[in-house]
């Protein structure tokens, strides 16, 4: 289905020159790349091929590009409803589509260049200890990864700083939308636009974030001994074959199919 919904924004004009589907076309890419490169990962270890480090590297470093992109993007979708909400009338003056196109050139560079620093940190000190265990598994790598050397540490916490700060921003943008339109009526009725919408967003934005909880979590666990390894690399595998999926799953069906126009070109295709 994400293949198709991009085809549809990317040949429309029409779709493709609205902020909206501009952005949700931007998070699908995200998703899509990092399906692949997963896929490719899962498909590698399963058939017990194994990498060399430096082909490992460039794996984990697409994976964590694809993954910030679709993260960074969700909360731009979050800043534009914001947007169009608070400042109804001035919403395409703030963002029309030549400046929604400098966004996402915006979003593709912090998506390569917050894993990049990282990368470049952990290979300037030699810290790429998981990739010695021959299992290029993001899995094992991510359960290592708090106890591994200092500068592993240092990228582990700022990562979860950065998420967390992200994850405030969306929290005060919905915190603020909802009081601003709470005397307006448009959340009286349970199937409300606004209702539908509001959930619609909240159930995507929890399935991002909550995986990185449990694991922030798991690994505060592993690092004070309260969990055994073996029981950290389920719950680790648990979080990524699953977890991690779910919002990639959830995205193009409760965003891209419940816009009338991309639904009616998708039914004129079938």
């Amino acid at each position: 289905i994400i293949p198709t919904i991009l085809s549809v924004i990317f040949c429309r004009f029409s779709i493709r020159r609205e902020t909206r589907y501009m952005l949700l076309g931007n998070a699908l890419l995200f998703d899509l790349i990092y399906l692949l490169f997963y896929t490719l990962s899962s498909a590698v270890n399963a058939a017990h091929v194994h990498l060399p480090k430096e082909a490992c590297v460039l794996l984990m470093f697409l994976l964590a590009v694809a993954y910030c992109g679709g993260l960074f993007t969700a909360a731009a979708i979050v800043l534009d409803t914001y947007i169009a909400v608070m400042f109804p009338l001035r919403y395409i003056a703030i963002l029309p589509p030549s400046r929604t196109k400098k966004v996402i050139v915006l979003l593709w560079v912090c998506a390569g260049a917050f894993p990049g620093i990282f990368f470049l940190v952990l290979s300037s000190t030699h810290s790429f200890v998981p990739c010695a265990l021959e299992m290029c598994s993001v899995p094992v790598i991510l359960i290592l990864t708090p106890n591994g050397t200092d500068a592993v540490k240092l990228c582990f916490w700022l990562s979860t700083i950065v998420i967390f700060l992200c994850l405030a921003l969306v929290f005060c943008c919905y915190a603020i939308m909802y009081f601003k339109t709470k005397q307006s009526g448009i959340w009286e009725s349970i199937c409300s636009r606004a209702s539908v919408t509001f959930l619609m967003h909240n159930t995507v934005l929890f399935f991002y974030f909550f995986p990185l909880m449990v694991l922030f979590v798991e690994s505060f666990l592993c690092v004070n001994v309260v969990v055994k390894l073996k029981v950290g690399i389920w719950v680790s595998l648990t979080v990524c074959n699953v977890l991690m999926i779910l919002p990639k799953i959830l995205f193009p069906f409760l965003y891209g199919l419940r816009y009338r126009e991309i639904a009616a070109s998708l039914k004129s295709i079938v």
